[in-house]
């Protein structure tokens, strides 16, 4: 994530801003520029103050004007009503429920944050309504709770043909902490989920139907053609096999090979987006072993992997190290075994080779 500043007074703004601390500048995201911008009302519409933006004018996204559970802007000569994050949305919260209005805006807060590295990786973003076959969507669910029916139905966190359903109760830090808890899991966040069930969509849009990458996946991931409901059984029942962490990023990536994929996936926008904070904010990492001091250099995806690898063990283990000093848990609590850094590696080229298509 980039750092922004107000385009009034010059202070730091941050990416969930609506107003700038400062000056009291109001504040939008404009996905066009991938950028923040402080907004000058004229009674009908908002004008950014972004040099880049050379003076455009933009309407609030529905969801920022009427919801308070968005920040994006929608340019002026859109006729869509929402923003490019919320038009992906095909089911919200009910609303009817006090407690679901916290937890849609903690959700799309935590959407934004994936779509910006989406957008920052220049991956395709179709909405299901300018692609109804390969577009995305999200439908955020609650379970189906009826006191006079023994069993109730769950809203299963997961993907499906390019719809990303996820259970609102993961907005809830105190279920999420005790789910994590009982699945002996090291890693549970909103925003994780996210990353993990995008994976799933882009290997759907991505890998599925592209031969060369099929078989190059099947080499690295093993085959997807496993039966996937017996494999998640099996990994509910048994756990992960013996030594998983000689070959997977995680346990539960053990579980097939479409999820290994996905929380491969996960793990590099992790590093990816965690990378490019560190450089925003100019971080340097020194290295007492070797008696060297480090900047993170970040050069989106087009840096060479190993640099990319390397820089990661030493932000990941100073992250680690300043947690503890608070006496909180560690921030990655994962260690990369040369098989995951395979695999991480060829979800960069994947990325890599989408771009260069597109520029084709």
């Amino acid at each position: 994530m980039k750092t922004y500043n107000c385009d009034v007074c010059g202070e730091l703004i941050y990416f969930e801003n609506t107003q700038c601390l400062s000056c009291g500048s109001p504040l939008g995201y404009l996905p066009v520029l991938n950028s923040m911008s402080s907004l000058e009302f004229d009674g009908s519409r908002w004008k950014s103050l972004n040099i880049q933006s050379l003076g455009a004018f933009y309407r609030k996204c529905h969801n920022y004007k009427e919801e308070n559970v968005c920040n994006w802007m929608v340019p002026m000569d859109d006729v869509n009503a929402f923003c490019l994050s919320c038009r992906l949305n095909e089911i919200i919260p009910d609303l009817s429920i006090p407690k679901n209005r916290e937890y849609w805006h903690r959700l799309e807060q935590a959407k934004r944050r994936l779509v910006y590295s989406l957008l920052r990786l220049s991956l395709p973003l179709k909405n299901k309504r300018e692609n109804p076959q390969n577009g995305l969507g999200f439908a955020f669910l609650a379970d189906d709770k009826k006191p006079r029916i023994k069993e109730s139905r769950k809203a299963i966190t997961g993907h499906e043909q390019g719809k990303i359903t996820i259970n609102i109760a993961e907005a809830d830090d105190a279920i999420r902490e005790k789910m994590r808890l009982n699945m002996n899991e090291r890693y549970r966040t909103l925003l994780g989920h996210f990353r993990h069930e995008i994976g799933h969509y882009y290997w759907f849009l991505l890998i599925e139907g592209n031969n060369e990458l099929l078989s190059q996946f099947r080499e690295v991931f093993g085959n997807e053609q496993e039966n996937y409901n017996k494999a998640l059984k099996r990994y509910y029942a048994e756990g992960a096999p013996t030594g998983w962490q000689q070959r997977f990023v995680s346990a539960y990536a053990s579980s097939h090979p479409w999820e290994d994929w996905a929380e491969s996936w996960a793990h590099y926008l992790h590093m990816f987006d965690t990378l490019e904070t560190a450089h925003a904010w100019g971080l340097t990492v020194m290295i007492k072993k070797e008696n060297e001091m480090r900047s993170i250099r970040f050069e989106n995806y087009s840096q060479p992997f190993e640099e990319m690898r390397n820089q990661w063990i030493d932000l990941s283990c100073m992250l680690n190290s300043l947690n503890r000093s608070m006496g909180m848990k560690d921030v990655y609590p994962f260690v990369w075994s040369e098989m995951a850094i395979e695999k991480l590696r060829f979800i960069q080229q994947v990325i890599i080779n989408r771009k260069e298509e597109v520029r084709q």
